[in-house]
């Protein structure tokens, strides 16, 4: 079988895509509730989950994400995993550290995306459709059970209809605050750049408001130019989707990794401490040193010093003094005083 197709990852994501098209056959009861209106952004959808498979399978197969995906993976049951998972996942605590103005940036913007996803994906695949009877209720319907039924003029119909509205005006303000920071903030301003930082922004401001133009027209325009203005979001959403593997967005799908980083480090980090070969001090565990010396063998790269030792090794600042002695010819990296900043936070 591996004989037909150009390589591995090719063949897993063509595996992938296959499992994809047979939960869209019976979720959507044999294809007898897909909706033909939503045909674009199925293909679309299906386009983006290979093509993100397709990286996420090729970045994984890098010596460093494989060794935090093999330990990563043995640690997922830890007691700390939810708590991990919620910082990580939920409430973004890593960048609140950063300041309230990036953390509600990302709030919106994650939040915003995700929600969106949550929405449309199963509505899009078929795995979730609507019926509704004539007591005036819609039943939910989800892989062909009824999941639950609403009151048609409900508040929970309510956020069904516009639970999109919502999370466009979402990704609006994120974006917004992002365009803010990075037009104004001379770091940020000195280190991005259109393709890469300013793109991906543009992208979802243009759905957000095309989504919202679509409500608008329908509900005080009475349709006016609606199928013109279908297809320009259709078109939006589809090379977004296509674009979003293989851009700065794609961190949105690849950002669970982080829990398996995190856990690893906690991990490991409450093992036996290695001593640094050059002044003895404590800086790492020993599991987290030799790991970084068979992920740096793997790649052939051999940091070693005169004496034997191993970059990993050695503490931060007898590394640094290792290198300023390797630029100057003085062994700094024996003189045993110690950095006047070597315990300095921040």
């Amino acid at each position: 079988m591996n004989r037909a197709f150009a390589s591995k990852w090719a063949r897993n994501v063509f595996l992938t895509v296959c499992g994809l098209l047979a939960t869209i056959y019976v979720g959507s009861r044999f294809f007898t509730h897909i909706d033909l209106a939503l045909y674009g952004y199925m293909v679309g959808t299906v386009v983006f989950i290979g093509g993100f498979f397709y990286r996420f399978m090729a970045w994984g197969e890098r010596p460093p994400t494989k060794l935090i995906l093999k330990k990563g993976i043995k640690l997922l049951f830890r007691k700390s995993t939810p708590r991990t998972a919620t910082d990580q996942l939920v409430v973004y605590n890593f960048i609140w550290n950063r300041g309230w103005y990036r953390w509600l940036q990302h709030i919106l913007l994650g939040w915003g995306c995700l929600l969106s996803c949550f929405v449309t994906f199963p509505l899009v695949f078929g795995w979730m459709y609507f019926t509704m009877d004539d007591n005036g209720y819609y039943t939910v319907v989800g892989f062909g059970l009824d999941l639950m039924r609403v009151k048609a003029d409900g508040v929970i119909a309510f956020l069904f209809y516009n639970a999109l509205n919502i999370t466009a005006f979402m990704v609006i303000a994120g974006v917004c605050m992002a365009l803010h920071r990075r037009l104004r903030n001379m770091q940020a301003r000195a280190e991005q750049s259109f393709a890469y930082d300013f793109l991906p922004l543009y992208l979802l401001l243009f759905i957000s408001i095309t989504g919202l133009i679509l409500t608008f027209n329908n509900i005080f325009l009475h349709g006016f130019a609606h199928p013109i203005m279908s297809m320009i979001h259709q078109w939006s959403v589809i090379l977004t989707l296509i674009y979003l593997p293989f851009g700065k967005l794609a961190h949105i799908p690849f950002r669970p990794m982080s829990v398996l980083a995190r856990n690893y480090r906690e991990h490991y980090g409450e093992t036996a401490p290695k001593a640094c070969k050059v002044c003895g001090a404590h800086f790492v565990s020993a599991e987290q040193s030799q790991d970084v010396v068979d992920v740096l063998k793997q790649s052939n790269l051999e940091f070693v010093t005169e004496e034997g030792h191993h970059l990993a090794e050695l503490c931060l600042p007898c590394r640094r003094k290792y290198r300023m002695s390797r630029f100057t010819g003085v062994p700094t990296h024996h003189i045993r005083v110690k950095e006047s900043n070597q315990n300095a936070r921040g």
